[in-house]
């Protein structure tokens, strides 16, 4: 096994490559669990339950005015669900892809007055993840 760096890290929501305008991608995966504890039991026991997952892409503000993460992700705040595909170790044959439909459930944009404007948007997984290699 070998580190990987995450320079490689390649992202697209809804069909537009996000990858040159991010820096930082954070995918999670959970499930609920259940209590099904009975009388007699010395510690709880639990069985598991539905998968979810959210994530939050996030980089450098860019104005250009068709591809910028503001022209893609601001009109998806809100909508139905579009697909995201994440590739942690870049785009090629036989790296890690997962794709999965996701709600945009939030888009914010921050303007420090000591550097540069920044985006970030916020993700709700809707249905299972696929977890593939690229071809």
């Amino acid at each position: 096994m070998a580190f990987v760096h995450g320079k490689g890290t390649a992202v697209t929501i809804d069909g537009g490559d996000l990858s040159v305008y991010t820096n930082n991608v954070a995918f999670n995966r959970s499930a609920d669990t259940h209590d099904v504890t009975t009388f007699g039991k010395g510690s709880k026991v639990y069985a598991a339950g539905l998968k979810d997952g959210t994530g939050t892409v996030s980089g450098i503000y860019d104005n250009t005015a068709l591809v910028s993460p503001g022209a893609v992700l601001r009109p998806l705040v809100g909508a139905a669900a579009v697909q995201l595909v994440y590739m942690p170790e870049g785009a090629g044959t036989g790296k890690p892809v997962a794709t999965v439909d996701v709600l945009v459930t939030g888009y914010e944009e921050t303007a420090p007055v000591a550097d540069m404007v920044t985006w970030s948007c916020s993700l709700q997984f809707s249905d299972d993840i696929a977890d593939t290699v690229g071809v």
